[in-house]
């Protein structure tokens, strides 16, 4: 999967793309010759390192504040997108809020705030995209699951809710939107080596994972943009682990 120039031509929307996977996805889109889209709710100086560190490298980015769980913001954010490239080729459906929570505990307001940034905030992006997508005789969503989607977890009944609804969501697009040429998949990554694993090693807190280490960033965004290039024309409505092995099926 080593990145070439397979994306040329392509614009992408990454939402949740000013940190972390988000960041690495971006880069690893550009990398490949995609226009990225940087996306983000609040972190705007964030989001715009992210695209500065794209056009740094000679790639292409630019930022699109915006929150998704907001349809108006949504539609206004990829009109926006359309007017300044013409078009919306890839969406990665990236962003998310962690919480963790005692279901006991859990208030309605919380349930509802962390499924509209993944539940809602999907289907208003993919709605959105859509037409693009179409007009242009096709396309690749790819959704970022997580291994809570299918096992649960304590204190995280609404994040295991909102990616199993996510994962649902990636196969009935698969098969209603295949007849576009648009293919839908999801990237679930395992136990990461990201900026809230702080501290660890990529070795901590793994000795449940096959591969004996945390995954990085950058080797889910390498799946992610797999799936985004032709080679991965004829992949849809998979579910794909990033995740040393930790989940089999």
């Amino acid at each position: 999967m080593a990145a070439g120039k397979e994306l040329a031509g392509k614009v992408a929307l990454v939402t949740g793309a000013a940190r972390n996977i988000g960041r690495a996805i971006a880069q690893a889109l550009a990398e490949s010759g995609a226009t990225v889209a940087v996306n983000a709710r609040t972190a705007q100086a964030d989001a715009e390192a992210v695209a500065e560190e794209i056009r740094a490298a000679g790639g292409k980015a630019d930022v699109f504040m915006a929150d998704i769980a907001d349809a108006g913001a949504v539609h206004a954010m990829v009109g926006d997108i359309v007017k300044r490239h013409g078009k919306v080729d890839l969406l990665i459906l990236n962003a998310s809020i962690r919480k963790e929570t005692a279901f006991i505990d859990m208030s309605f307001e919380e349930w509802r705030s962390l499924l509209a940034i993944t539940l809602d905030g999907s289907f208003h992006c993919t709605k959105a995209c859509l037409p693009s997508m179409i007009a242009a005789g096709g396309g690749s969503i790819v959704t970022l699951g997580g291994m809570t989607a299918l096992s649960g977890a304590k204190r995280r009944v609404h994040g295991s809710v909102g990616k199993h609804g996510l994962w649902g969501m990636t196969r009935a697009l698969a098969k209603e939107l295949g007849e576009y040429h648009i293919n839908v998949n999801c990237v679930a990554p395992g136990q990461m080596n990201t900026a809230r694993a702080a501290g660890r090693s990529a070795r901590a807190d793994a000795s449940n994972v096959p591969m004996g280490r945390r995954a990085e960033p950058e080797e889910v965004a390498a799946m992610v943009r797999y799936l985004c290039t032709p080679a991965a024309a004829m992949v849809s409505g998979q579910l794909i682990y990033v995740d040393g092995g930790q989940q089999m099926f």
